[in-house]
C-alpha cells in the first residue's frame, strides 16, 4: 500500500533542464488538475493546521497563491500573498534573494499584516530556500510571527529547507526529491 506522500510525489511531473540548462524542474501542475490527488494534498494541509493558533496564510509567488489561498479559505483565514517585485500596487516592503539560477525579489503590502499575527508560510518547494527566507523576512518586518513554512516539495541537496530551519522557522514538507 503506497503512503501518501508517494501518492503526491508520483503526481509530480519532473522536467529537465528547465529554466536553463541543469536545471530539474519539479512542475506541481499535474497533481493540480487531477482533483482527487489536488484534495489528498489540501487535506494534507487541512489536517496539519486545523488545530493551529494561525491568524493568516502567506502564498509565496505564484504557485503558493494556489495553495495558500484555498488553505485559508477551508481554515477561514485571511490570505497575504507576497509577489514578485512591482506586481502590487500599494506601498510594499521589499526583499531580494538568491535562487539557484540568479536572483530576484519580493514584496509585500505594508498592511498585509499587523503586529503579533501568526503566520503560514506557504510555497509549491524548497530549493535553496531563498523565497521562503525573503518572505519570512518581510512578514517579520511588518511584526508578524511567522510559525512555520510549509511546502509540497523539498529539495534537500540544495541545503534550503535546511537553512531555514536553522533559522528557527520549522519547515512542514509533503514530499521531497532526494538524490535527484
Amino acid at each position: 500500500m503506497m503512503n501518501v506522500n508517494d501518492y503526491i510525489k508520483q503526481h509530480i511531473r519532473t522536467v529537465a533542464d528547465w529554466p536553463q540548462a541543469g536545471i530539474q524542474f519539479r512542475d506541481i501542475t499535474p497533481l493540480l488538475q487531477d482533483p482527487k490527488v489536488f484534495r489528498v494534498l489540501i487535506d494534507i494541509f487541512l489536517a496539519r493546521y486545523a488545530n493551529a493558533k494561525l491568524d493568516l496564510i502567506a502564498g509565496l509567488d505564484a504557485r503558493g497563491f494556489i495553495l495558500g489561498s484555498v488553505v485559508a479559505y477551508e481554515l477561514n483565514l485571511g490570505f497575504v500573498p507576497i509577489r514578485k517585485k512591482g506586481k502590487l500596487p500599494f506601498t510594499t516592503v521589499s526583499e531580494q534573494y538568491e535562487l539557484e539560477y540568479g536572483s530576484a525579489t519580493v514584496e509585500l503590502h505594508t498592511d498585509a499584516c499587523k503586529s503579533g499575527d501568526r503566520v503560514l508560510l506557504i510555497d509549491d518547494l524548497i530549493a535553496t530556500g531563498g523565497t521562503m527566507m525573503a518572505g519570512k523576512k518581510l512578514l517579520e518586518r511588518l511584526g508578524a510571527t511567522v510559525i512555520e513554512g510549509a511546502v509540497i516539495v523539498d529539495l534537500p541537496e540544495l541545503g534550503g529547507s535546511k537553512l531555514i530551519e536553522e533559522s528557527g522557522l520549522p519547515v512542514f514538507k509533503v514530499c521531497d526529491f532526494a538524490g535527484h
